[in-house]
């Protein structure tokens, strides 16, 4: 039986993406060899192959084992920079930064907070992850550190090398390109 399109896991790379890029952001040397593209298609490609044992029936389910999916891939990934050492705090530490990740993504998504819209939380995530996506790397960096990771102008200013007016402008675009790819989810 072929899945329905919101059980298509190619359906959540960008919200993967997202998820990977963030979480590997603030990590040392290690993580900045780290292609957070090739995580999430290794991520995939383990979804796909694994999708008929995959329980679940709804988008959250999808997207919650998919998740756990990129947390197993991203410590891959992660282990092998040093060294294949299997390392308990290293774990830990990729599991929080992939829900802090996830909270502050559902946070920006989330402008609504009844019941009622809370149910589709999960599909703005995904629909803002794709519109991030969309944006140029810039914009979508500036917006990621700013709003995401929680920098201030300042910071982002000076994680990128850039001037507080450049990412000042970045930011502002990057604003409104969102808010142009997602005026249909109010």
């Amino acid at each position: 039986m072929e899945p329905t399109d919101h059980l298509r896991p190619e359906r959540y790379r960008s919200y993967l993406l997202v998820l990977a890029r963030m979480s590997l952001r603030d990590w040392g040397p290690a993580a900045k060899k780290v292609e957070a593209s090739d995580v999430v298609q290794d991520a995939l490609l383990r979804a796909h192959k694994a999708l008929p044992q995959f329980q679940g029936t709804t988008s959250a389910e999808l997207q919650a084992w998919l998740r756990k999916i990129l947390e197993t891939q991203l410590l891959d990934a992660l282990r092998y920079w040093h060294r294949g050492k299997r390392d308990a705090e290293l774990e830990r530490s990729i599991q929080e930064s992939v829900n802090d990740s996830i909270k502050r993504i559902e946070r920006l998504a989330a402008d609504q907070t009844s019941p009622s819209q809370r149910v589709g939380r999960h599909e703005r995530a995904i629909r803002l992850t794709d519109a991030l996506t969309a944006l140029s790397e810039d914009q979508r960096t500036v917006v990621e550190l700013h709003h995401l990771s929680g920098y201030s102008v300042s910071e982002t200013a000076e994680r990128m090398g850039r001037t507080k007016p450049a990412v000042a402008g970045l930011l502002r675009r990057g604003l409104s390109g969102l808010r142009e790819r997602l005026k249909d989810l109010r």
